[in-house]
């Protein structure tokens, strides 16, 4: 089947902020305790593009961080170094769906942030390449497969410390509030927000990219290490971000725009308490730039420590708090929530 396949397909998928419950969906906390998170799709994406090879050999390509290998078909993939994400998705969709033969393609990426950026890019990209493949290959494969496969891929093949939620907000889209039980069991619940409350949410709310990327893992060992020692903050830490996320699904629920901020605040103060490497100089420094220009609140998307800071104020305010936050050294914009997820889709070209 596969050596006669044409593929001619590229996929995207979508970032998102973590609005709260971020580091309940990590393992022990969630077998343990239940997790919950809350987060929403934006319109920032990670693009796969897979096309049959005109040479006959194997290329991995990342445009946006100029990276290429290239490699021979029977060659071993060493999934474990360079283009780690690429690899171990084409190996995984080689050996499940194409009988074991390494089909000669070119995967070629890119991705609409900064690495390190906290959005789940890394998970929204191996997202956008299963999607990519399910396309190619027709394969009966739901958002709720794909985050799943996406997740064993990057937590149990790559052994890339990390949650659970990119994976399901990738493959979902939207603004869900995310449930994470034992036996990893996953719920998407996707919120039926009226359009005036959710038009008062997406005005208010800014992005800021501090300038640093970072490595989540080293925060996420720290918070897991945490957990598996009983760490009495990490645990009331994490207890408090999971009470976050349903108290502000209730907020948003019910338009209570400056409620959402508030509980923001509050859950960066927990988020803080859950690791040390949260939070660090750049971030405190531009997050107090923000509070000057009368942001209401914020925090750090993802695990922390560098990235994309999220920011609520006044819709009248955006545009006096994004100049504020470009003149300190950030880089700012507004963001707009989107409901579709991982799409794949055919295309003309050849080669």
């Amino acid at each position: 089947m596969s050596s006669h396949k044409v593929f001619n397909v590229r996929a995207r998928a979508p970032l998102r902020l973590g609005l709260a419950g971020g580091g309940t969906d990590l393992s022990p906390y969630c077998n343990q305790y239940g997790g919950a998170v809350l987060n929403a799709t934006i319109d920032r994406f990670a693009y796969a593009h897979v096309f049959s090879s005109t040479n006959g050999k194997l290329i991995f390509r990342a445009r946006d961080v100029g990276q290429e290998e290239e490699i021979e078909p029977g060659q071993d993939l060493q999934i474990h170094q360079g283009l780690m994400l690429h690899k171990a998705v084409y190996q995984h969709v080689m050996k499940a769906y194409c009988d074991g033969e390494n089909v000669p393609l070119t995967v070629s990426t890119t991705i609409d942030v900064p690495a390190g950026s906290g959005l789940g890019a890394s998970s929204a990209l191996v997202v956008a390449l299963i999607e990519a493949f399910v396309n190619a290959l027709q394969l009966p494969l739901g958002p709720y497969d794909v985050a799943r496969l996406a997740f064993e891929i990057e937590r149990h093949d790559l052994k890339l410390a990390g949650g659970r939620q990119d994976q399901y907000a990738a493959a979902f889209g939207g603004l869900n509030f995310m449930e994470f039980l034992a036996e990893d069991r996953v719920i998407v619940n996707p919120l039926r927000i009226r359009r005036d409350f959710l038009n008062e949410f997406e005005s208010s709310l800014v992005i800021c990219f501090t300038g640093q990327s970072r490595r989540s893992d080293t925060i996420i060992k720290e918070q897991v290490s945490g957990l598996k020692t009983l760490n009495a903050e990490t645990i009331a830490g994490m207890h408090a971000l999971k009470q976050d996320a349903t108290e502000m699904k209730l907020a948003l629920l019910s338009g209570d725009v400056r409620g959402v901020a508030d509980i923001l605040g509050h859950s960066w103060l927990a988020k803080k308490k859950t690791a040390a490497g949260v939070s660090n100089e750049k971030v405190e420094e531009i997050y107090d730039v923000a509070m000057k220009a009368d942001a209401w609140a914020g925090k750090v998307s993802g695990a922390g420590g560098g990235g994309f800071l999220m920011l609520m104020t006044d819709p009248e305010n955006r545009y006096r708090l994004i100049s504020a936050l470009n003149a300190a050294g950030g880089l700012a914009d507004s963001a707009k929530v989107t409901f579709d997820g991982a799409e794949g889709w055919t295309t003309s070209r050849n080669g």
